[in-house]
């Protein structure tokens, strides 16, 4: 959203948070994903990579990805819409494991480590174990 927010209104910050305003706060952080699309695609530019740029970001982004931006859905489950639990989470795993110091890794070693580590951390090591030892 901030991204075509920043290309409708380059140099105008007023206009640029009352267009998030309408569409993030009105639309998106509500789940009405239709709506949005609808409002996107009916934006009107003489610039041409602009409005391909629009078409683009409310087909694919929005209306392709509706069923991923339920929030209000998600809020009523305690689900976190944000990226910083996740972004928590990987430095959680990855980096207090892999980006000790003096520590070099090969992606197979990597990718070995930290599954047990995610195996570990989510109290199924005893599971890992078992599906290793059968393969």
């Amino acid at each position: 959203m901030w991204e075509l927010a920043r290309l409708l209104y380059p140099n105008d910050t007023k206009r640029r948070n009352a267009w998030i305003g309408l569409h993030q706060k009105r639309w998106l952080d509500k789940g009405k994903i239709a709506k949005l699309v609808a409002s996107l695609q009916s934006i009107q530019t003489p610039d041409a990579d602009l409005a391909r740029k629009l078409r683009n970001e409310a087909d694919y982004y929005f209306a392709t990805n509706a069923a991923r931006m339920a929030y209000p859905k998600f809020r009523k489950q305690h689900l976190f819409v944000g990226s910083g639990v996740v972004e928590a989470g990987c430095k959680t795993v990855i980096g207090h494991r892999l980006k000790q110091s003096g520590m070099f890794w090969t992606v197979r070693g990597a990718n070995s480590v930290l599954a047990l580590r995610c195996s570990y951390l989510n109290r199924r090591f005893e599971d890992y174990w078992d599906g290793w030892w059968a393969a």
